[in-house]
């Protein structure tokens, strides 16, 4: 359990499970049945009130058109253009929503921001722009998924302006950043607490939280946090 009653769960890959003070429970970028990192216990998640997808590849969007029908009173949050092709696809809830902008969902309050990478849906239709998400919880508790993405300086504004008490940066390298760029997204951004993903999921994403750690030793107030698919953060 993280400060204050938030519950986060990493599902392999860039696949996360949060659980609010509140009892709501957010799945973001739900890549399980197809994600062979994914424990199986969690490829039909029982309660879904929220959905974030970060970008419309297959490796984040993931279960999301399933899920939101499995779970109909769930809502699913995109960027607008993404969330338009879900709502054809016969997703009921969806809110669409652009960089920069925010929205409050209960006891959540969503920040869609800027990510630096590609998206296609699977099929290759247009997916919309990437982007990242700061989650701020009623108690003021705030996480930062990054989605996909390269580093880019603006991480820096992303720290002064959300203050995320908890990073969740992709490392793996190949497609998104590797432990070297995440380094130094980790100083751009001033977050204490940071926690890889998007590796080790296929053999091709070869970054480690352990080489996190020791390009990141230079910076003594942070914490890299490294869990097994299927733990919770404690």
């Amino acid at each position: 359990m993280l400060d204050n009653g938030i519950e986060l769960t990493w599902l392999g890959h860039s696949a996360f499970r949060i659980r609010t003070p509140k009892g709501r429970e957010i799945l973001i970028d739900p890549f399980l049945s197809g994600n062979p990192s994914c424990p199986k216990a969690w490829h039909r998640p029982k309660q879904v009130d929220l959905i974030l997808v970060t970008h419309a590849h297959g490796d984040h969007l993931g279960d999301t058109v399933t899920l939101a029908k499995a779970h109909p009173k769930a809502t699913v949050v995109g960027i607008y253009d993404l969330t338009s092709r879900l709502e054809s696809d016969g997703v009921k809830n969806c809110v669409g929503m652009n960089k920069g902008g925010s929205v409050t969902l209960d006891d959540v309050r969503i920040t869609m921001v800027h990510a630096l990478h590609s998206s296609s849906l699977p099929d290759g239709g247009y997916g919309g722009e990437p982007a990242g998400y700061v989650i701020r919880f009623d108690n003021d508790y705030r996480i930062y998924h990054a989605g996909d993405t390269a580093v880019f300086g603006d991480l820096r504004l992303i720290g002064e302006l959300y203050r995320p008490d908890l990073a969740l940066l992709p490392i793996g390298d190949h497609f998104t950043m590797g432990p070297e760029e995440a380094a130094k997204a980790c100083e751009l951004l001033g977050c204490r607490r940071v926690l890889g993903m998007h590796y080790g999921t296929f053999p091709v994403l070869t970054g480690t939280p352990a080489k996190l750690r020791e390009l990141t030793k230079h910076l003594p107030d942070l914490r890299v946090i490294e869990l097994r698919p299927g733990e919770t953060l404690t």
